[in-house]
């Protein structure tokens, strides 16, 4: 049995050669999909049962595609979209990680966002990004 599924994996990587595969972007697609056939099953709405057909049809089309650099140019788009929202969930995680041991604020000149670490008392903080120099107690 191990040798068939050994067999099966190896065809399958030979078929797959040349094509694109699934990135980001194919995987947001079938999970809203996926969502949108949950709520097209709770509520019977016509119209988001086709909406996640062809969202479901759309990744798989972008999945066995040969046209790599189209679907690397799709890919950027969708990741210069979601760059914001991306960045504002990894501040927060990282907030939420280092919430014992370090402060997070934001310059008065640039507003990057800085990090400290707690306990220190008064220190100054020199942003690497505008060199202004800010006096904060940790």
């Amino acid at each position: 049995m191990r040798g068939f599924f050994a067999r099966a994996n190896a065809a399958l990587g030979r078929w797959m050669y040349g094509r694109y595969g699934a990135d980001e972007l194919s995987k947001f697609l079938t999970w809203t999909s996926m969502a949108l056939l949950l709520l097209s099953c709770v509520r019977v709405l016509w119209w988001m049962y086709f909406l996640a057909l062809a969202l479901i049809i759309w990744s798989t089309v972008r999945t066995f595609s040969r046209n790599i650099p189209r679907r690397q140019r799709e890919r950027a788009a969708y990741l210069r979209m979601t760059a914001k929202p991306r960045a504002a969930w990894a501040l927060q995680r990282n907030k939420h990680r280092d919430r014992r041991t370090h402060c997070y604020f934001k310059c008065k000149q640039c507003r990057a966002v800085l990090r400290v670490p707690k306990h220190k008392g008064t220190i100054d903080v020199t942003c690497p990004r505008c060199h202004c120099v800010t006096v904060k107690k940790t």
